[in-house]
């Protein structure tokens, strides 16, 4: 059951919706170069994700202003909103943690565990991607939002155990240690964050029933 069954999809329509996948897309970009950076410790690449943090603002704040300028029903705008502030939240926890990720070097009893929630949070945003596709064309998301929700339990099982390992670290520095800390909760926050995202896209579903 297409969306357009239920909203008028004008022009105005058609182009945000256009530039909400787009946001999300930098998103996925933005996951992805962050979870390769991770590894190989590229800085440039970590810097260019603040770079991409600055783009998605820029369509952030055209989202918006098409919503508010006629773009949907008004009943139905809100929803909308919320869904795109959440996915700016994303970016700003990513930028977050890449900046701190610069400032730090990843002690080897907590990396490859780090590794595996940066690419988890990847194939979540991903995810994330296609349940709004499902959610456009008016499909079924149950299977998707699981998806997603199996992907935040995995990384929430994770994070107990990289705050265990943590526990056991010797830290000389206080602000490495401060830095260090605030990695950590940035990298498993995040997929907190997409599952609240997914809420949102199942909240704009049901209002089309």
């Amino acid at each position: 059951m297409l969306f357009s069954k239920y909203f008028s999809r004008g022009k105005k329509e058609e182009k945000v919706l256009e530039k909400i996948r787009s946001h999300i897309e930098l998103l996925c970009k933005a996951c992805e170069l962050f979870s390769t950076a991770l590894q190989s410790e590229d800085t440039g690449s970590m810097r260019a994700i603040i770079d991409l943090e600055r783009e998605a603002d820029g369509v952030k704040r055209k989202i918006i202003s098409g919503i508010y300028e006629g773009a949907f029903l008004p009943y139905l705008r809100p929803d909308l909103c919320r869904f795109v502030e959440t996915v700016d939240d994303i970016f700003d926890m990513l930028e977050d943690t890449a900046f701190n990720a610069m400032s730090i070097y990843l002690p080897h009893s907590i990396r490859e565990e780090s590794f595996r929630v940066a690419f988890l949070n990847s194939r979540m945003c991903e995810m994330l991607l296609i349940t709004f596709d499902a959610m456009v064309e008016g499909e079924d998301l149950r299977e998707r939002v699981l998806a997603i929700r199996i992907y935040e339990k995995k990384i929430d099982d994770m994070k107990f155990g990289i705050l265990c390992d943590l526990r056991e670290l010797a830290i000389d520095s206080y602000w490495y240690g401060k830095a260090l800390s605030d990695f950590v909760t940035g990298l498993t926050s995040i997929s907190d964050i997409i599952e609240d995202a997914c809420d949102h896209l199942q909240i704009i579903h049901l209002s089309m029933r």
